[in-house]
């Protein structure tokens, strides 16, 4: 229970000195920067053959029933709303998460996280906040580029291979996906992206046991990160859906 209590401290702690005064604009602007340079490449070379499978196989489904031409309602539903957040943030966790975590379990094996507190710097502000807030912003951003990649990608599948019209697709783009699927796969996207943010910092900054630790510290982030995401996913969704059939 040590771990998780300090985790949830650490969490706390951020959230408190979030608004805090001076703000570290440069280290956060570095850090969305590096972020997102690692991280755009992957997502699309990520995008394009994963959810390609996964709008083949949904059309190979409605191709079964005579609804190809509804390809592109499925496409939009199953991006947007589940598969675009999740595969934008295994991409954060993976390229920046374990950035984050690496860089500061060797700053903390080389006792510079100790020097920050003794010279009255609290880490948690100078360090973690800035890297959260990155983790966060590119998150949602990549999410965008994931959708427009696996629309595109699905339009070109559909069209070309699967026979379905292409004037249909894009009308039915919108039939079951709305606005406010959106913004539910942007507030996934943040959330997602905090969470492993806070995760590769609470393991960089608790790295112990020399290099070693460090790459100890890197493996753990991404199999608690994906673990947290899959956690939260299945409770945001089922929020969602209980709220939705509410209304």
């Amino acid at each position: 229970m040590r771990p998780i209590g300090g985790f949830i401290a650490m969490s706390l702690d951020t959230v408190r000195v979030l608004f805090k005064p001076p703000f570290q604009l440069q280290e956060f602007l570095e850090q969305t920067w590096f972020i997102s340079r690692v991280a755009i490449g992957p997502t699309i070379m990520l995008t394009i053959p994963f959810l390609g499978v996964v709008i083949f196989l949904i059309n190979q489904l409605l191709a079964q029933i005579g609804g190809i031409d509804l390809s592109g309602a499925g496409v939009g539903l199953a991006v947007i709303r589940e598969i675009g957040p999740v595969a934008s943030v295994l991409i954060v966790a993976g390229a920046g998460g374990t950035a984050i975590s690496a860089d500061l379990g060797a700053r903390k094996i080389r006792d510079e996280i100790d020097a920050i507190r003794v010279l009255g710097i609290d880490p948690v502000h100078r360090l973690v906040v800035p890297r959260v807030l990155a983790s966060t912003v590119v998150a949602m951003m990549l999410n965008c580029v994931v959708c427009v990649v696996a629309i595109c990608t699905g339009y070109v599948l559909s069209v070309t291979a699967q026979g379905a019209s292409p004037g249909q697709f894009v009308s039915s783009l919108t039939l079951l996906t709305h606005f406010s699927d959106l913004v539910l796969s942007e507030v996934k996207s943040a959330l997602f992206g905090l969470s492993t943010g806070l995760v590769a910092c609470y393991r960089g900054l608790t790295t112990g046991g020399g290099p070693k630790g460090v790459g100890d510290s890197v493996n753990q982030t991404v199999v608690l990160a994906v673990v947290l995401l899959g956690v939260l996913d299945v409770l945001m969704t089922a929020v969602y859906l209980q709220l939705g059939n509410q209304v």
